[in-house]
C-alpha cells in the first residue's frame, strides 16, 4: 500500500511499496550520513573552505585534495562538507516555519469552521497560485542576499501544503467519540487539540514535512545557483554549482557535478523516507 500526501505540482513522486525496506534503509542511511557530515564538518574538513590557491586552480584529485579544487583553488571536499551545513539549515528553517504556521492554520480552520475556515482556505489557495520560487526571488530582490529572506518566503509558500493536510486530519479526528467525551467533561478546545488531536495527527504531518524538506533543499539550491541565496563566500551546494560553471566549460566538471549529485541524492533520500513513513502510518491506521 502506498500513502499519498500533498505534493508540489509537476514533481515526480517516489513511490515506496511493500518490500521496499532496502531502499528505505539506504535512504535513511544516506540522509543520516549527510546530517552527520554537516554536524562534524568544522572538525573533519581537511582545509579552510575559503582558502584560495590560484596556483592550484582546477587541479585534479590528489592526496592533499581528494576531490580536487575549484577554479579559485579552494578544496572541493572541504566546501562540500561545510556546504552541507548551509544546505540543510535552510530547508530545516523552511520546514519548521511552514509546519508551525500550517498546523495552526489548518487546526483553526477545521475546528472553528464557518467564516474562519473560508478565510483560511481562500488565503491558502491564493498562496498556491503564486509560485514559491517567484515569491522567494521577489523577497530576495528586496532584502538582498542571505539565508533568512528566502527561508521566510519559502516557508510561506509551503504553508498551504501543511495547512490543507492538517485541516483534513483534524476534521476526521474531531468526528471521533473521544473528542465529544472530552467536551462533555469540560475540556476546552485548546486543551483537546494540544493534548489529543495534534499528537494523533503528528506522524502524518511529520511525514509531509519530511518530503517538504527535500523540495525546500532543491528550491534553496536553485536560488543559490541563480546568485540569490547565500553570499558568495559561504560554502553551499547550490553556490558551488554556480561557481563551477567556468570549470565545466574548461573541461573540469568535478567541482560542479559533485554538489549537484549531492542535492539530487539528498532530495530523493528525504522523499523516500517521508513516503515510507507515511506508508507505515497508513498501514497502522487500517
Amino acid at each position: 500500500m502506498t500513502a499519498v500526501l500533498t505534493r508540489r505540482p509537476g514533481l515526480a513522486k517516489v513511490t515506496v511499496r511493500k518490500g521496499g525496506s532496502l531502499l528505505h534503509r539506504a535512504a535513511l542511511g544516506f540522509a543520516g550520513l549527510v546530517v552527520l557530515a554537516a554536524l562534524l564538518a568544522p572538525w573533519i574538513a581537511p582545509h579552510d573552505p575559503n582558502a584560495v590557491d590560484l596556483g592550484a586552480a582546477l587541479a585534479g584529485p590528489s592526496a592533499d585534495h581528494p576531490l580536487g579544487v575549484d577554479a579559485a583553488g579552494r578544496d572541493t571536499l572541504s566546501r562540500l562538507l561545510l556546504g552541507a551545513r548551509t544546505s540543510l539549515l535552510g530547508p530545516l528553517g523552511v520546514v519548521v516555519l511552514s509546519t508551525l504556521l500550517g498546523v495552526a492554520a489548518g487546526t483553526a480552520a477545521a475546528w472553528r469552521g464557518g467564516r474562519l475556515d473560508t478565510l483560511i482556505s481562500r488565503s491558502t489557495e491564493l498562496v498556491f497560485a503564486f509560485p514559491g520560487m517567484l515569491l522567494a526571488i521577489l523577497v530576495v530582490s528586496i532584502h538582498g542576499e542571505g539565508l533568512l529572506a528566502p527561508v521566510v518566503a519559502l516557508g510561506v509558500a509551503y504553508l498551504p501544503y501543511v495547512s490543507r493536510l492538517t485541516r483534513t486530519l483534524v476534521l476526521a479526528e474531531r468526528a471521533r467519540p473521544y473528542v465529544s467525551a472530552y467536551q462533555v467533561q469540560g475540556h476546552s478546545a485548546l486543551q483537546i487539540c494540544l493534548r489529543h488531536v495534534l499528537p494523533n495527527i503528528a506522524p502524518v504531518v511529520l511525514a509531509q514535512s519530511t518530503i517538504n524538506f527535500g523540495y525546500a533543499l532543491m528550491d534553496l539550491a536553485g536560488l543559490s545557483f541563480l546568485g540569490l541565496g547565500v553570499p558568495p563566500l559561504t560554502p553551499d551546494w547550490g553556490r558551488m554549482v554556480f561557481d563551477g560553471q567556468t570549470a565545466v566549460q574548461r573541461g573540469y566538471p568535478l567541482s560542479a557535478v559533485l554538489p549537484c549529485v549531492l542535492v539530487v541524492l539528498t532530495v530523493v533520500a528525504f522523499n523516500v523516507a517521508g513516503e515510507r513513513w507515511a506508508d507505515r502510518v497508513a498501514r497502522r491506521d487500517r
